[in-house]
């Protein structure tokens, strides 16, 4: 069975590789421009076995997997923020003396509380603790028995959600919460009009993917700019599409379509 997961940092095995590696992974020689992280890929063993009952038998062997190991600048920002967010919150519940049962643990951990009767309540931080929370922020890895490349494992995992947002977009993006049909003859209908709407949807998200698009526009913006162009239609004549600016036809361009022939 061929595999590629997300794996914990903190199971033994990925720590200790990615400490081996913390350092020397954040070079520029590992750093991609399309993803804007640092990857690292390393071969790891798997100690294999196999339990075989109509043989009555086991199968031990050591097996080779592919541990990723990956830095994101921005990740770790975002997490950095977030944790200091919530220390901030717990300082602050310790502070007023209005201490919250779910996050004692988390109190004892990162504050050391002392407390005077000139004094009162003063709540010092454990900057080991701190330190030792944030050292893997941004840090994330996969792993798989097949896949050797780190970018290719994390393409082919960042998709594996495409049937969660087809799903989405279909009922969401496309309002398919609801049938609101009354008839099973129109339930096919739109059910077809539907799937024909979401090939596109598709093929405009691959492309986007493929030219680093979402760098700088979301799905709905780029609607929203073939949205606005007119199109005239006449009985018995062709299709006449309004003036489009250098910008939809870029886009056009980008997204493998042929720029209609406008009136401009």
């Amino acid at each position: 069975m061929k595999f590629l997961i997300a794996v914990k940092l903190s199971l033994k095995f990925v720590k200790t590789h990615l400490d081996t590696v913390r350092d020397t992974m954040r070079s520029f020689t590992h750093y991609s421009q399309a993803y804007q992280l640092y990857a690292y890929s390393l071969p790891v063993t798997w100690s294999y076995s196999q339990d075989r009952p109509y043989k009555g038998d086991t199968i031990t062997a050591d097996r080779r997997m592919y541990l990723h190991l990956y830095f994101s600048p921005e990740r770790a920002l975002e997490d950095e923020k977030a944790f200091n967010s919530r220390l901030a919150d717990w300082q602050e519940e310790l502070e007023s003396g209005q201490r919250h049962p779910d996050h004692e643990k988390q109190y004892a951990k990162y504050f050391e509380v002392k407390s005077t009767p000139v004094r009162g309540t003063k709540v010092i931080a454990r900057e080991e603790a701190l330190a030792e929370a944030k050292r893997n922020y941004g840090y994330f890895a996969l792993l798989s028995n097949e896949v050797k490349d780190g970018m290719k494992a994390l393409e082919i995992y960042r998709n594996k959600d495409l049937v969660e947002k087809a799903f989405d977009n279909l009922k969401d993006r496309l309002n398919l919460c609801r049938v609101a049909v009354s008839s099973e003859q129109n339930l096919d209908g739109k059910l077809f009009v539907q799937f024909i709407a979401l090939i596109f949807l598709s093929y405009i998200t691959k492309k986007m993917q493929e030219n680093n698009l979402f760098k700088k526009h979301t799905m709905q913006e780029v609607l929203d700019e073939f949205d606005i162009i007119e199109c005239f239609e006449v009985p018995g004549q062709q299709l006449q599409v309004g003036e489009t600016t250098k910008r939809q036809m870029d886009l056009y361009t980008k997204l493998g379509v042929v720029p209609p022939a406008s009136l401009q």
